[in-house]
């Protein structure tokens, strides 16, 4: 008979045993500066990754992650890193970046810095697919380094006219042709950045090319364009730091832009701010980091959503921070069909592995850890056994256990971990209806196995 392990009583003081925090959104990785973009049936998530031992910004490379529900999220992999653009400073200075697919191309537009200019540029990666493989377009910057040259945002007009905003301490703003990696007009600064009617009251906060302290309008970094009924959106990181964020609009792109006030306080645990809304499924949704994740900080963000509806006269409300995220899946999970490990809504301890490319796992198991996937639907089928896919075993005593709504409660099932491959084991009690499942390792001391993927039979 297998020894099951207790589990640390630390892990059961995080632990949920009742309605769990969704916020933040990912507990695998530390995800700044998220980017979501909307494609048919799916929600991308491009972000940046915080290094978990950062003490400024060390950034390496940019992770990818989607979702169907809103809930629960699937890595998809790092398709990009520094190493994908020679022209950039190796091993550092991956900074915010946003995606999009044109005539069946994903383009990835990034910042990091330029070795000949030795301030940051934006560059453009290009795939087949969302998670690529991807390839540097030009081999150079679209944009070259500059001062502030930060945080590219893209947007496709009504029209089809693509445009490539970016900035820090600073706005501008330019055409990009039909095949998305060059630029059809000059470089643009925006109007009005100083103007308080545009961007929000003055502030006193630092200007990085002067050197010196200044007071300056609100806007400070991250811009974010949208269009919605015919008016522009602009949203942004403001207030310079601690930032919060806010947004202006516009019935032109080339403005002038008008201040429609504060939509997101500071941030907690995190001085920085940035994000951006999609439209899915006729829901609204806003995204953010903060620094909220365990061991997190303002060098180690994570993303985070809040659900919002725009008010009658289509102004962006005040959206208050919650723990709980998304309240209402959009849709419910299928566990009839394999459902990949690094699927979750929520974990404790877990990592998932830094490959590129369309196969990945669940590493860094340990006794205790978790994780939990929200709106599991069982129905009303028979169910005969559950199956899990694991690999490099160092444990032939863990057992992965599957419980429902509740990490405290009795498993339905449970898996012995003995060997690497595919695993199975009986479902003695019919699971019906939907519910969370919350997946907990037993084992001993140390890194257990891999875990790749399960699935209800």
């Amino acid at each position: 008979m297998k020894k099951l392990f207790a589990i640390p009583a630390l892990v059961l003081a995080l632990s949920p045993m009742g309605l769990s925090a969704q916020n933040p959104i990912i507990g695998t990785m530390f995800t700044p500066d998220p980017a979501p973009y909307v494609h048919g049936d799916t929600v991308y998530l491009f972000v940046d990754h915080d290094e978990d031992d950062a003490q400024y910004f060390k950034m390496k490379d940019w992770l990818l992650y989607s979702t169907t529900d809103m809930v629960n999220w699937t890595y998809l992999g790092a398709p990009i890193s520094t190493a994908t653009f020679k022209w950039a400073k190796q091993g550092d200075n991956a900074w915010a970046s946003q995606a999009i697919e044109r005539n069946g191309k994903w383009y990835w537009y990034i910042c990091a810095e330029d070795t000949t200019k030795h301030l940051h540029g934006i560059g453009v990666a290009v795939a087949d697919r969302p998670e690529g493989p991807y390839k540097d377009a030009l081999g150079k910057p679209l944009v070259p380094g500059n001062w502030g040259f930060i945080d590219p945002s893209v947007f496709i007009d009504d029209d089809g006219q693509a445009y490539l905003f970016w900035g820090n301490n600073g706005l501008w703003y330019a055409k990009l042709n039909e095949d998305m990696v060059s630029l059809g007009s000059d470089v643009i600064p925006v109007e009005g950045l100083n103007d308080p009617d545009a961007f929000g009251p003055q502030v006193m906060k630092m200007d990085y090319q002067e050197n010196r302290r200044k007071m300056k309008t609100g806007y400070e970094e991250g811009p974010w364009v949208t269009k919605r009924n015919g008016v522009y959106y602009l949203v942004y990181a403001a207030g310079g730091v601690p930032e919060h964020m806010a947004y202006s609009t516009s019935n032109s792109i080339n403005g002038p832009w008008k201040y429609q006030g504060r939509i997101m306080d500071e941030a907690q645990g995190s001085f920085t701010i940035h994000g951006g809304s999609i439209e899915f499924k006729g829901r609204n949704f806003m995204f953010y980091h903060n620094g909220q994740g365990i061991n997190g900080g303002g060098f180690r963000r994570s993303s985070a959503v809040e659900e919002f509806e725009y008010t009658k006269d289509g102004k962006i409300p005040f959206i208050p921070f919650t723990k709980e995220g998304v309240v209402k899946p959009v849709r419910n999970l299928d566990p009839y069909k394999r459902v990949e490990a690094e699927t979750m809504a929520q974990s404790y301890g877990l990592k998932t592995d830094r490959s590129a490319g369309s196969s990945h796992y669940v590493t860094s198991i340990h006794n205790g850890d978790w994780m939990r996937l929200r709106a599991v639907d069982f129905g009303n089928k028979d169910q005969q056994r559950i199956k899990a896919a694991v690999s490099n075993v160092k444990d032939k005593d863990a057992v992965i256990e599957f419980a429902i709504d509740n990490l405290g409660k009795k498993p339905f099932a449970i898996v012995p971990v003995t060997k690497d491959g595919v695993l199975e084991s009986g479902i003695p009690n019919k699971v019906e209806g939907v519910h969370d499942v919350y997946i907990l390792f037993r084992g001993g001391d140390g890194e257990m196995f891999d875990f790749d993927w399960w699935v209800v039979e």
